[in-house]
């Protein structure tokens, strides 16, 4: 046995998460894709039947009622805001988080233009995932601001008088960075601007703080870290102390002060109900909220106290048996600079990633030359780490330079 492979049998029995791996559905694949879709939650399909075969089958429109499908996207927001660090009352689940990340940004411009009207300038993370920068572009062109793309680093550097909203990535979802949401969050706010921080990589994977640093608005999807299923609704949070001013751009009866009113007038409801549209996902929205229930008795620390410890012991792993100079971490390796995935720069990553998936071993590539790994620290095991970094040694041993 090498000493590797012990190391793991010895974090493994020191694990105090280690029997939430039973609460899921798994194979002897090593599953390290669930920073692109989770692994699905055992109690999710006697759930989705029983939505389906009694709800709707039997109880048809009454469970709008008698089923709490209408309080549901309040209902399982107030289980999410405990996993990002928020109140209850603060978040509403439904939508995608492209349609929530417009939602808070138009939402944020129009409540920094309330204090300041000449504001007329958004400040996006010119690293972002593709469709927060096209939603932050149609969203400048719609309120007539300028749109300023900055390096997270480069954004206290940039900001005035005439920024009326800042959207950032939490987590950057190439490289596994971390980004600083304290001392960002506190230099928009110096400049009397709002911030939207998008949490898609990081929600569910380590403490984000939402109240504790006062964060406008955020949004972030359930598929992920979260584990609510493919499509599955995203979620928007708004301040409590703002929700009276937020002014969505997507108003709808659902977020009606009288939804079944029917008045030709529009007058949005409190709370953060403000942040609905339309009738929610209720087949998928309810998969989530079975979903959640694995975090029953987790804290969000011990999960990224682990995530740290599974990232580290990926890394020592990948030192010991990749051969030298086939790879290049692209993740950081303080701890207060990365994320719950490592990626890793390869020249030939798609054919890699085709081999090690072959192998029983699933992350996912990233153009053109990145091979990305995440850790769900709820299912994965210090063994699946080693086995990983293994396979992947031997996979690149034989592709040769």
């Amino acid at each position: 046995m090498s000493e590797l492979v012990a190391k793991a049998e010895k974090l493994d029995g020191a694990d105090e998460l280690a029997a939430r791996r039973a609460q899921f559905v798994l194979d002897e694949a090593v599953y390290l894709d669930g920073n692109s879709l989770g692994a699905l939650p055992a109690a999710v399909p006697g759930r989705v039947e029983d939505v389906v075969r009694r709800q709707w089958g039997e109880l048809r429109i009454r469970s709008w009622t008698e089923g709490g499908w209408w309080t549901a996207p309040e209902r399982i927001g107030d289980r999410i805001a405990p996993l990002v660090g928020a109140a209850a009352g603060q978040i509403v689940v439904g939508d995608s988080t492209s349609v929530n990340v417009f939602k808070a940004l138009v939402g944020a411009v129009r409540l920094a233009r309330l204090a300041d009207p000449d504001r007329d300038e958004i400040v996006v993370d010119a690293t972002t995932f593709p469709t927060d920068g096209y939603i932050a572009e149609s969203a400048a062109r719609m309120t007539g601001c300028a749109l300023r793309p900055v390096a997270p680093s480069g954004v206290p550097g940039v900001l005035g008088d005439r920024t009326a909203a800042v959207l950032l990535n939490h987590v950057d979802y190439r490289t596994g960075r971390l980004h600083d949401l304290p001392s960002l969050t506190a230099a928009v706010h110096a400049v009397g601007a709002l911030v939207v921080w998008d949490l898609c990589h990081s929600a569910g994977a380590l403490p984000v703080g939402l109240d504790e640093h006062g964060v406008d608005l955020a949004v972030g999807c359930t598929y992920k870290y979260l584990n609510g299923g493919p499509g599955s609704p995203a979620f928007l949070h708004v301040r409590a102390d703002l929700q009276d001013r937020f002014d969505s751009p997507l108003p709808g009866w659902n977020s009606h002060a009288e939804p079944f009113g029917m008045r030709p007038a529009y007058e949005p409801a409190a709370g953060a109900v403000r942040g609905r549209v339309g009738t929610p996902d209720i087949l998928s929205m309810l998969a989530l909220e079975a979903a959640l229930e694995v975090w029953d008795g987790v804290t969000v620390d011990a999960v990224r106290a682990k995530s740290l410890a599974l990232t580290d012991f990926f890394l020592e792993c990948v030192e010991e048996y990749v051969p030298a100079g086939r790879v290049a971490c692209l993740t950081p390796r303080a701890h207060g600079e990365r994320g719950s995935q490592v990626a890793l720069r390869c020249p030939d990553a798609g054919t890699v990633m085709e081999r090690l998936i072959g192998r029983g071993v699933v992350g996912d590539f990233r153009h053109p030359d990145v091979l990305r790994f995440g850790f769900t620290p709820l299912y994965v095991g210090f063994g699946d780490v080693e086995r990983a970094a293994r396979v992947l040694g031997e996979v690149l041993a034989e592709s040769g330079a």
